[in-house]
């Protein structure tokens, strides 16, 4: 099993969009995965000589060689890492092309952050690397993300997915203040090109329903966005 001094999942990303390169790196490494980006094939070709990686997140139109190359000549290396492959090619005969070549997973873009992580995660429970944790919880709310379900003093609480990967996003990162730009590219996507305020929206929603009176357990930072303030955080 690799790890880095600090016990992280390293990960290389292969990808030349650096809107794309932008959204993955930032959103990984919230989540707590050491990232390593670059932009053509070669570059992570060689990456993966100079470093050993848990896993590869690879784009299929490089500037250099495409993906399909670059997977296939890590198989030729007799490497085995977990290899994710991203494109916006959306044929079946591409998909049987990048599974041939030696992916593991594919994946078309536009793509939502969840299913990408999703995704993530079992590329990894197959090689024993990924947490066994399926709750997140306070003095007071318990988040299921096995099943998906949230309660507040043993009581139920409704929430539509988008709240669901708000409060699981704070909850992961007490106390982290998060930009309403952050926020709405980890819950609706890279592709969304609505305005930011949908966020203060939805935190408007999951404030409502978890019945979260002042002080707030979801603080709005002035000029920033929001963070989340637990009476006691267990992950």
């Amino acid at each position: 099993m690799c790890r880095d001094k600090n016990n992280k999942i390293k990960m290389l990303v292969i990808e030349d969009d650096p809107v794309i390169t932008e959204f993955l790196c930032t959103g990984l490494k919230y989540e707590g995965y050491d990232v390593t980006s670059k932009t053509t094939g070669e570059e992570g070709l060689c990456a993966l000589q100079q470093a050993t990686f848990d896993l590869i997140i690879l784009d299929i139109m490089l500037p250099d060689i495409d993906g399909f190359k670059v997977c296939q000549r890590i198989r030729n290396r007799g490497s085995d890492i977990p290899i994710l492959i991203l494109t916006v090619r959306k044929e079946i005969t591409d998909r049987v092309k990048g599974l041939d070549s030696g992916a593991d997973d594919y994946l078309t873009k536009p793509f939502s952050f969840d299913e990408l992580l999703a995704r993530i995660r079992a590329l990894l429970r197959r090689t024993g690397k990924v947490s066994k944790n399926k709750k997140l919880q306070t003095e007071t709310i318990v988040l299921n993300l096995e099943t998906r379900k949230v309660s507040r003093n043993g009581k139920g609480v409704d929430l539509t997915p988008t709240e669901f990967r708000l409060l699981e996003l704070f909850m992961r990162y007490p106390y982290h203040v998060f930009t309403r730009e952050t926020l709405l590219n980890r819950v609706l996507g890279y592709d969304y090109d609505g305005g930011t305020n949908i966020i203060d929206v939805h935190i408007s929603h999951l404030r409502n329903k978890l019945g979260d009176r002042p002080p707030r357990l979801i603080r709005t930072i002035y000029a920033v966005g929001y963070a989340f303030y637990p009476e006691e955080t267990s992950v």
